[in-house]
């Protein structure tokens, strides 16, 4: 069970914007990727919330970028859970060029967790809090950077 989630990508042709680096909806495109290949990771697929009844929405995207990324780069995007209230969870990223290692963006997303087919939140069950393992210093991430 990773706590802290990583994958390498490869910075495609369709990425690029007209500035030649990579286009901001791209992270978010990334940013919600990592999160759902986290998820399954932990035993929670689409499927299974599906099955449920219950999924994740977004609040709130915050993103702060640091560096470009270009065509051909491969970029690490990393991903944990940094809290988690009744019914909502802070998911942090950070983002590093793998040649390198230097910070690109580091980002927030708050989800917020609803009944399906109300759309109306809910709480987040014990079982789900149970899969994922709080990871409240963002600086042991960015220690994985020097390792």
């Amino acid at each position: 069970m990773p706590r802290i989630f990583t994958r390498e990508i490869t910075v495609a042709a369709p990425d690029i914007d007209i500035q030649g680096h990579v286009n901001n909806l791209r992270y978010l495109q990334w940013m919600q990727d990592v999160a759902v290949a986290h998820s399954t990771a932990q035993g929670w697929s689409m499927q299974r919330y599906a099955d449920a009844g219950m999924g994740w929405v977004v609040r709130s995207h915050t993103i702060t970028y640091k560096r470009p990324a270009f065509l051909g780069e491969v970029v690490t995007a990393c991903t944990w859970i940094a809290g988690f209230s009744p019914g909502s969870s802070p998911r942090r990223y950070l983002f590093w060029r793998a040649a390198d290692k230097c910070v690109l963006a580091e980002a927030e997303t708050m989800w917020v967790f609803v009944n399906l087919a109300t759309g109306r939140p809910t709480k987040v069950p014990d079982e789900l809090r149970q899969a994922f393992e709080i990871v409240e210093d963002a600086g042991e991430v960015k220690r994985m950077l020097e390792g």
